[in-house]
């Protein structure tokens, strides 16, 4: 609902394009369309308009959009993981998004971008910053706010399919009814009539299909600008000398010339990242990549980070063991010197005992060291039998922390493995650039 009182009306439409070219193209997942009709569209005064999610596979989606541009004269359109905030630090996902604004009177004559992108816990978010300029979104004499309404369609693949979703796909999705009745008739009379606004209804209970918030740009808008300036400029066709690209080798060999756990803890992964992009993107008469080994080298900078971060968390498992090795013997000599203790306070304990009962005359002074000394037992006793408990707790929890280290060992390994056959991949490249 937008400040003026006014009801955005939503249709809200979600389809599984399972049979389309599954065999053809090769997909295992689901391709998955989405509709979002926007009515009383030029009504809107919320700088930013949040979808339902829906779910693609595994994850759960949103679609953002920017009805008056994110701080520039487009339309912006995103595609955000839901519920982002509570992503794990290792969660990533890879998708191939389009998003489409369609030409009412024409179909074939919508707006169309795709693009292919990794998600992750930092880069929750991805779209197009610019994806309509609003002087043609506000055209009469197109078909993008037919009767005020906006049509919107998203169109998700979570694998790593190369140009499955592009413009011709979309425009063809539904071609049959591409030319509305509405739109037929709209077209047909737009030179003699004014565009009409609809009417502003009065909301009692708003209806919860649409998620609509009101707010200033914050972090997240900039993050949300940076995203959108990341994917034009990696689809900016950029050519890339040969000396950058073996400056970007060089960096990539540096870091792999370092031990995951060290360069987990560096922290230079954007450096490595901008390198993959240039040695992908880099084409020269002799040393040109195939179409695998560019894949492969941008899907490397993700792959490095996730064997860095298990490498550390390997380190961390087996740090844990001999923390509470260390632990387990402090606490054991603890004990055998309490013991030890406790068994001198019981021999002269007793020896007072002797003297008390020989030394009549001196009872009153042997009492009250009597008292002191069986007041230290009963305080050692406790301290122990407290002690005693926790190590016996500890004992139970043992095989826990022993299995916890055998599996940092064999991950260690794994990843040792895996490391050299990245730099053995890297050698190969070597040769090339």
């Amino acid at each position: 609902m937008d400040v003026n009182g006014l009801i955005t009306k939503v249709t809200w439409k979600i389809e599984v394009l399972s049979d389309v070219g599954s065999k053809s193209m090769g997909l295992n997942r689901q391709l998955t369309k989405v509709t979002w009709r926007i009515e009383n569209f030029s009504s809107i005064k919320d700088y930013k308009l949040c979808s339902e999610s829906f779910t693609v596979d595994d994850s759960k989606w949103q679609l953002i959009i920017y009805p008056r541009g994110n701080n520039v004269g487009f339309l912006s359109i995103f595609l955000r993981v839901a519920d982002s905030a509570a992503l794990a630090s290792g969660w990533t996902r890879y998708a191939h998004f389009g998003f489409a604004v369609i030409d009412q009177f024409d179909r074939e004559n919508s707006k169309t971008l795709a693009t292919k992108k990794e998600f992750n816990a930092n880069y929750p978010i991805r779209g197009f910053g610019s994806f309509l300029p609003l002087t043609e979104l506000r055209n009469p004499k197109r078909g993008y706010l037919l009767n005020d309404a906006c049509l919107v369609e998203a169109y998700v693949f979570t694998g790593r399919t190369v140009d499955m979703i592009s413009h011709e796909f979309i425009v063809k999705t539904d071609l049959d009814q591409r030319k509305t009745k509405e739109g037929d008739c709209f077209k047909a009379a737009i030179g003699n009539q004014k565009t009409t606004t609809t009417k502003p209804v009065e909301v009692i209970n708003p209806s919860p299909t649409l998620a609509i918030e009101l707010e200033q740009p914050v972090e997240e808008d900039m993050n949300t600008f940076f995203t959108s300036l990341e994917s034009e400029l990696s689809s900016s066709g950029i050519v890339y000398s040969k000396e950058e690209a073996k400056e970007a080798l060089a960096k990539i060999n540096e870091a792999l010339n370092m031990t995951p756990v060290d360069l987990n803890d560096s922290g230079k992964f954007s450096p490595l990242k901008q390198a993959f992009m240039i040695l992908a993107s880099f084409d020269g008469s002799s040393t040109t990549l195939t179409i695998e080994q560019t894949n492969e080298l941008l899907g490397l900078e993700e792959r490095l980070k996730e064997l860095a971060n298990r490498a550390a968390k390997a380190v961390q498992d087996k740090n844990q063991l001999a923390a509470k090795e260390s632990i387990k013997r402090t606490m054991t000599r603890s004990l055998e010197s309490s013991l030890i203790r406790y068994n001198e306070v019981e021999t002269e304990v007793k020896q007072v005992d002797q003297i008390l009962a020989a030394l009549h005359e001196e009872v009153v002074e042997a009492q009250k060291k009597r008292e002191k000394m069986l007041a230290e037992r009963n305080g050692i006793y406790r301290s122990c039998k407290e002690m005693k408990m926790k190590l016996d707790a500890l004992g139970k929890e043992w095989a826990v922390y022993e299995a916890t280290a055998r599996v940092g060992e064999e991950e260690e390994k794994s990843v040792e493995a895996e490391w050299g056959r990245i730099k053995d991949f890297m050698s190969s490249i070597n040769g090339k650039i």
